[in-house]
Order: C-alpha cells, then structure tokens, then sequence
C-alpha cells in the first residue's frame, strides 16, 4: 500500500519513527512534511494528505499533531475523507472496520511513541467490515456529503 504521511511541528519527532515503521511492513510512503520542529499550520499537511488520498495517489494517510483532533477537523473538510483522531487501540482498529477510516489521526502529545506505532500497527493490518449494518452507515455519511441530506 501507499501511505501519505504528514505532520505538524508536535507531530514531527513521531513521523520518521512511524515512517520506518510502514516501511518495515512493507509499505511505499509519500512525506509531505513537515520536515523540522519549527512551528507549521495543520491544516496544510491535513489537507495535502488528505487529497492524495481523495485523488488516489495513496491508499491511506496519517497525520501526527498533538492530539490529533485538529488534523482529524482538517482532513474531514476534503470530500470523501473519513478522518478520525485516535487514543486508544480499540479506536484504531474500530475505526478501519466499522468506519471505513481512510486517515489516522495520532498525537503526539497524549500518546507515546509505542503507543502510536500499536495504533498504526492495527490501523494498517484491520480490513473494513463489508457487514450491511456498517456499510449503510457509510452511505448516509456518503449521501449527506454528496446531497447534503440523508434522503436518497
């Protein structure tokens, strides 16, 4: 799989770590910052990620800031973009299977390290639940951002 990747300057020192990681797993990565602890905007990384998945140019994204709650507001702005900010390894998991998440959003400053890379682990190795009950919820969320209400 191809995963874009991005962060801001608090999710900087967790997104070379988490690089290393997918690539062990076997995963192509596309970086797009940012690249030193300076003080960035989220929503640029959020929003560059988060088209490279909308366009198909990666499978997955993952966007690292403190708590991943600002990257998650960004990235949902991107038609198509199920974002979602992760704490805990229930929620990563739950988030691919019964969300259909296509970004993970982590932080760095309410998780450790360890912590994250179990939340990626899980994030990246979960397949969706093709299970009606899930599948339906995906389409009202689907029908609402295409039509802007639930009616089909």
């Amino acid at each position: 799989m191809l995963v874009a990747i991005g962060s801001d300057h608090a999710g900087y020192p967790y997104k070379q770590p988490i690089i290393d990681q997918l690539m062990r797993m076997g995963h192509q990565v596309s970086d797009f910052g940012c690249h030193s602890n300076e003080p960035t905007d989220y929503p640029v990384p959020a929003i560059q990620v988060s088209e490279a998945v909308r366009d198909r140019k990666a499978d997955l994204g993952i966007l690292i800031c403190g708590t991943g709650i600002g990257m998650a507001i960004a990235a949902n702005k991107v038609k198509g973009i199920r974002a979602g900010s992760c704490q805990s390894a229930f929620a990563a998991t739950a988030m691919r299977t019964h969300n259909q998440a296509n970004v993970l959003c982590l932080g760095s400053r309410v998780n450790t390290l360890s912590e994250v890379q179990t939340f990626v682990r899980l994030f990246m190795t979960a397949d969706p639940d093709p299970s009606p009950r899930h599948r339906n919820r995906i389409d009202l969320i689907h029908t609402y951002e295409e039509r802007g209400t639930w009616e089909k």
